[in-house]
């Protein structure tokens, strides 16, 4: 069985995030979707909400899994026996960062290896912190963020401001 594991912060998950999800669940036997528990970041939502939100929005994708972490990405991979992990990359500028961070990963396990996935053309301008800016200013999310947790995401700027 070929595992993959697609960590981030989903803070929150995004239609670009989404977009990598449904691709990766077509290629792979399984999914991880591993939410990242890190302490130097402030999210809106809790680790236990972004894994309730990211449920909602894959429950009808039968081999993805929700799961979070915290430590190092390799070694929560080779505990789930992980072979691939994927990021999405929605410019450029992102490759940088995620270049170096596969270059260390790899020094780290050399048998799992990343995949970068680059994000449809619809969701290239999409990220978490857009998402939430725009939501505190009354924008409209639509096509932004899953039809599923817009209320969610509304909600909790609301009650933050």
């Amino acid at each position: 069985m070929k595992i993959a594991i697609y960590p981030g912060s989903f803070d929150p998950i995004t239609c670009g995030h989404l977009d990598i999800i449904k691709r990766s669940a077509a290629i792979f036997d399984k999914v991880i979707i591993a939410v990242l528990n890190n302490s130097s970041k402030h999210p809106l939502f809790t680790v236990e909400e972004r894994m309730e939100l990211l449920r909602r929005c894959v429950k009808d994708i039968p081999n993805c899994e929700v799961d979070s972490f915290d430590g190092l990405l390799m070694d929560y991979a080779k505990q789930k026996n992980a072979a691939v992990v994927i990021r999405g990359l929605r410019a450029v500028s992102d490759f940088e960062y995620e270049f170096q961070m596969a270059l260390l990963n790899k020094k780290l396990n050399p048998e799992i290896e990343t995949m970068f996935m680059i994000t449809n053309l619809n969701c290239l301008y999409i990220s978490s912190s857009v998402v939430k800016e725009i939501c505190r200013y009354g924008g409209d999310t639509e096509g932004l963020i899953p039809e599923e947790i817009i209320n969610d995401v509304k909600y909790k700027i609301e009650k933050e401001c």
